[in-house]
This record gives C-alpha cells, sequence and structure tokens, in this order.
C-alpha cells in the first residue's frame, strides 16, 4: 500500500493498479492476490480459514450486542461503536477455553472484557461525570448510589445545557438463541444549576433472563426551551459506559 503524494488524486483502477481514498488520505496499492476459492480450499490456507469463520462469530455477536444496545444508543452513542464492540468481541472468543481454533465462541470466553466499553467514543464517561457513586449488585436488581453533588463540580457541562439525566442501563442476551432483553432507569430532568442530594438508581434485573449480562451508566445533556426537552447537539456531548457485566 502507497499514500498518493500528487496534487492530482485518483479513485479507481489503472492497469493493475487500485486507488482508492481513506478517512488518512488517498491510497495505491497493487491489484491480485489469492483468489476465495482456494483460500476455501487449499490446506495451506486452513489456518486463514479459522481465523475467518471467528472473525464471522465476533462480527455477529458484535451486531447482537449493539442492537441490544438500542435504548442506550438513543442517548449516547457515535458511528465508531460497532467497531469497538466487535474489538472487544474478538478478544472474548480467544479467551475461550473450551473450543479448538476456529470454533471458539465469544460465549466461552471471558465476558467482563466488556468492561469499561465506552458508548460514545467522542467522550468518556469518566471524563464527563467525575464524582463517588456505588455499585450494589444483587439478585434482584443492581443500586447506583451517589454522593450528593453540585453539577457544576462534578459534571463536565456542555456550553447550551440547561439540564440532564443520569441513567442506568441493563441488557442480557442469549448469542445462540438470538433472545436479548433490556431495562433502563433515569433520574429524571435535574437543573444544571441545583445540588443533586439522595440520587440512587435501581436496574430491576427480573426480566433480564438471558445468561450474558451487561450494564451500563451515562448522562445525557438536555436544552429546555419553552418547556420541551432537546438533545444538546444530537448528544454529541452525552456518555456512558459498560461498568458491569455477568453470566448467569
Amino acid at each position: 500500500m502507497a499514500k498518493q503524494t500528487s496534487i492530482i488524486t485518483l479513485n479507481g483502477a489503472v492497469g493493475a493498479l487500485s486507488f482508492y481514498k481513506t478517512k488518512d488520505g488517498y491510497f495505491a496499492r497493487a491489484k491480485g492476490g489469492v483468489s476465495k476459492s482456494r483460500i476455501m480450499s487449499d490446506p495451506k490456507y486452513a489456518r486463514t480459514r479459522e481465523n475467518l469463520r471467528e472473525f464471522a462469530t465476533a462480527a455477529d455477536g458484535a451486531k447482537f450486542l449493539k442492537d441490544t444496545f438500542r435504548d442506550v444508543m438513543l442517548k449516547a452513542s457515535d458511528s465508531r461503536l460497532y467497531n469497538r464492540i466487535y474489538s472487544a468481541m474478538l478478544k472474548i472468543l480467544k479467551t475461550d477455553p473450551v473450543n479448538k481454533r476456529g470454533d471458539r465462541k465469544v460465549t466461552e470466553g471471558d465476558w467482563s472484557l466488556l468492561t469499561g466499553l465506552e458508548i460514545n467514543g467522542r467522550t468518556r464517561l469518566a471524563s464527563t461525570l467525575y464524582m463517588e457513586f456505588s455499585m450494589t449488585d444483587a439478585a434482584a436488581s443492581l443500586e447506583v448510589g451517589f454522593s450528593d453533588f453540585n453539577p457544576a463540580d462534578h459534571l463536565m457541562i456542555p456550553e447550551g445545557t440547561t439540564h440532564f439525566k443520569i441513567f442506568a442501563s441493563g441488557v442480557s442476551l442469549d448469542l445462540t438463541g438470538k433472545e436479548r432483553s433490556s431495562f433502563s432507569v433515569d433520574s429524571g430532568l435535574l437543573p444544571v444549576g441545583d445540588p443533586v442530594t439522595g440520587l440512587s438508581l435501581s436496574v430491576d434485573k427480573s426480566g433480564l433472563t438471558e445468561s450474558h449480562k451487561a450494564y451500563v451508566l451515562g448522562v445525557e445533556f438536555i436544552q429546555e426551551v419553552n418547556g420541551q426537552e432537546y438533545p444538546l447537539n444530537n448528544g454529541a456531548h452525552n456518555a456512558a459506559s459498560i461498568l458491569l457485566t455477568e453470566v448467569v
């Protein structure tokens, strides 16, 4: 792969070269390579076929989890969320201690590797919501409790914000049977100029019946105009992160 440096940039094929554009600039590469039929049949490419199967397994799991996060994504996400989930799924799959290479499964791997994944890659939760909170994980619910705080001191508040919400969500999924469920709760609308006391959120687990679970905490910034709520900058500053996972 070579980078195009001419003042005239090209897209498409010219002879044995292919010219294309990426977010990093214009590039060129030679055509050719091994045919798909040979990769899928030649014993020399057995390891490649193993990798392809596992890439497909991770991609399927990433899409399913991303779709399960739909309620959270309406509040906080970015265009590269799938890529981050896919990367995490590959790492989880590679920790499968049961199946042989090529047949490893996300469901057999270390699900806790999802912990810390940012739902909105443009802004990290720890850089947006910096205050003490506690998590109490019980069979029936996950309780998130917050110390009393002043929003001006403990939130990175974007210009134009009048209110905010803190939310917690739980999702559960069965990657084999393609079943999923979710539950979300939020603080309600809170003015950025008022101290917050006694805030706690309870994620009810009764409806989260699938085996693999993930719990998200996030903050949503809002501008209120004439009694109407508007997501600030279409949610660009909202942050959310997976804080806890479990397998039952």
